[in-house]
């Protein structure tokens, strides 16, 4: 079967909306479903040089290689680079029908181009990402975040907190829960039967035996141990400075961080532009972009495609 893949479009004052303008079906083993307003993506597509997109047909045969358009119509009409509350609600709903398909299984994948969490919120809609939001509109209770690049894969045992607010949130239960998930995860999904994973300490040093901070060994090392004796290749707490170095990258499947900017500016690094994000854990498939809006860019058609282009290919490859 062709599979379907949802895409939605993000904020339609950034960079989301040309990128999804600027893919070339034609290299896809799915049909392309872009989730967003018409009449945005065509002045996008004129901007930018390209031709307008057909209507999707929920009724007719999934065809590899073709590009088509859900409508969702925007609230207000959109400016490139500039962002207006009003039109949250409309990125919300791009959102809930592009999850709304997967789980009735119109779509078998879902791509998000990037969304501005700030506009969400200032228009009183509480958001802190696509994590989160889509954890509690499936009723997932585990979800983990998981960047991965070309030879990284880091997935993180915290997502969107203030700094201050990581030490209190990892808990003995919440990591084995994640480590959990990460493990399930990467042998249903990506077909890894013993997946090894390094997993890096919070404290520098990981705590330095107590004298940089105890969770490492109070929390930490402890939880490592239980999994470890429950049959599940694991290596930690690691110094996080030395972990992300190629003799121990070498012997790992994936890399779990304890907070959003230990693994992540690592992994950006190494693969800024090919990186994509996938949430583990959902009862659908998930991925997107690794970057932001790109305010700036918008509407000038020099953004690079290349992440959406890999969230698109790796949502096919796990669709099948």
């Amino acid at each position: 079967m062709t599979p379907r893949i949802a895409i939605t479009t993000g904020e339609p004052a950034g960079i989301g909306p040309e990128l999804c303008d600027a893919l070339d079906a034609g290299v896809f083993d799915a049909e392309l479903v872009l989730i967003g307003d018409p009449q945005l993506l065509g002045e996008r597509a004129r901007q930018t040089g390209r031709v307008e997109l057909p209507p999707f047909d929920p009724s007719a045969t999934a065809q590899a290689g073709r590009l088509c358009v859900a409508p969702v119509t925007l609230n207000t009409p959109s400016h490139a680079g500039s962002l207006n509350p009003d039109n949250a609600a409309y990125v919300l709903q791009t959102l809930d029908i592009a999850m709304q398909g997967c789980l009735n299984h119109t779509f078998q994948a879902m791509v998000t181009a990037p969304v501005h969490k700030a506009v969400i919120n200032e228009a009183g809609i509480p958001f802190t990402g696509h994590t989160e939001y889509l954890a509690e509109k499936t009723g997932s209770t585990q979800v983990v975040m998981m960047l991965a690049a070309p030879g990284l894969r880091v997935a993180l045992a915290t997502t969107h907190l203030p700094l201050s607010q990581v030490p209190d949130a990892i808990t003995r239960e919440s990591l084995q829960a994640v480590i959990r998930c990460l493990h399930r995860e990467l042998q249903c999904r990506f077909h890894i039967d013993a997946p090894r994973l390094l997993v890096a300490g919070l404290n520098p040093h990981a705590g330095e035996g107590g004298h940089l901070g105890h969770e490492d060994d109070s929390i930490i090392r402890p939880v490592i141990e239980q999994l470890s004796a429950e049959g599940m290749d694991l290596t930690g707490p690691l110094p996080a400075d030395t972990l992300f170095t190629p003799p121990w990258l070498a012997r790992a499947d994936a890399v779990l961080s304890m907070y959003h900017d230990q693994g992540l500016p690592v992994l950006k690094y190494m693969g800024f532009g090919q990186a994509i994000n996938i949430t583990l854990g959902l009862p659908i498939i998930r991925t997107s972009v690794d970057h932001g809006t790109a305010l700036d860019l918008a509407g000038t058609g020099k953004a690079d495609p290349g992440s959406l282009v890999a969230a698109i290919q790796c949502a096919i490859d796990m669709a099948r």
